[in-house]
């Protein structure tokens, strides 16, 4: 009966991710959104015949949010005297996305950094220290293939700047919590994941992939994490993203 935490859960791939979980009743999943005042209507329809499913408010830029997040999800847990095996941080946001490195405004990238970076560096340090995250916890980061630089050079890539920024620093943040974590949780791995050019929001109306296809591939990678994967940059697919 494990337990899933999904950050940026209320569309996208982060509810994907949810409505392929939640079918499975004995699946609990702390179902994190950004502000609980959204539409929530899809969100709420998937969860609904999971008992086990709980929204929580958790904006991921906020470390009062954290705060709140981490203390409403250590009630629940001690409840079921459980911890979360697999934690999915998959909120991000793209900014500007025509802007490249001559045009880039600041307050976007901070902004981006504030939720793509320190986000998932935050909520992982503050699970880790409420003694919420099992031994052998999963840890997923959305990264991109946008946050690779051998991809960027071989593409050519000169949009998305500040997000390909954000998304190597992720990159490089998930390297360091494969180390440190494990000073704390030695069966812990950290996998970064790149999804593909999801039909999204985020995605836009030119994307390939349907959320379908990518969360199923990228479930099956995170149920098969092993050991020697801890550190790793995935594609959705199965194949390893060069960094």
């Amino acid at each position: 009966m494990p337990v899933y935490c999904i950050t940026g859960s209320n569309r996208g791939i982060g509810l994907e991710f949810v409505r392929q979980l939640a079918q499975n009743p004995d699946n609990t999943l702390l179902v994190g959104v950004r502000s609980l005042s959204s539409d929530l209507n899809d969100l709420e329809a998937v969860t609904s015949k999971n008992p086990s499913a709980h929204i929580l408010e958790l904006d991921v830029s906020s470390e009062d949010s954290i705060k709140a997040f981490v203390k409403f999800a250590e009630d629940i847990l001690q409840a079921k005297n459980k911890k979360i095996d697999y934690l999915l941080n998959s909120a991000g946001v793209n900014i500007a996305s025509t802007h490249n490195s001559l045009n880039l405004v600041s307050e976007n990238v901070h902004a981006q950094i504030a939720i793509n970076v320190l986000g998932p560096a935050q909520l992982t340090a503050s699970l880790l220290k409420a003694g919420l995250l099992s031994n052998d916890v999963r840890v997923l980061n959305m990264t991109s293939g946008l946050g690779s630089a051998q991809l960027s050079i071989d593409n050519k890539s000169n949009q998305c700047a500040g997000y390909s920024i954000s998304k190597a620093g992720l990159n490089m943040l998930s390297i360091h919590q494969a180390h440190d974590l494990r000073a704390h949780l030695p069966g812990v791995v950290v996998g970064l994941m790149d999804p593909g050019w999801v039909k999204t929001r985020l995605g836009g109306s030119e994307a390939l992939v349907e959320p379908k296809h990518s969360v199923e591939g990228m479930l099956s990678i995170l149920h098969g994490l092993k050991d020697e994967d801890n550190g790793s940059f995935f594609h959705y697919d199965g194949k390893r993203v060069p960094w």
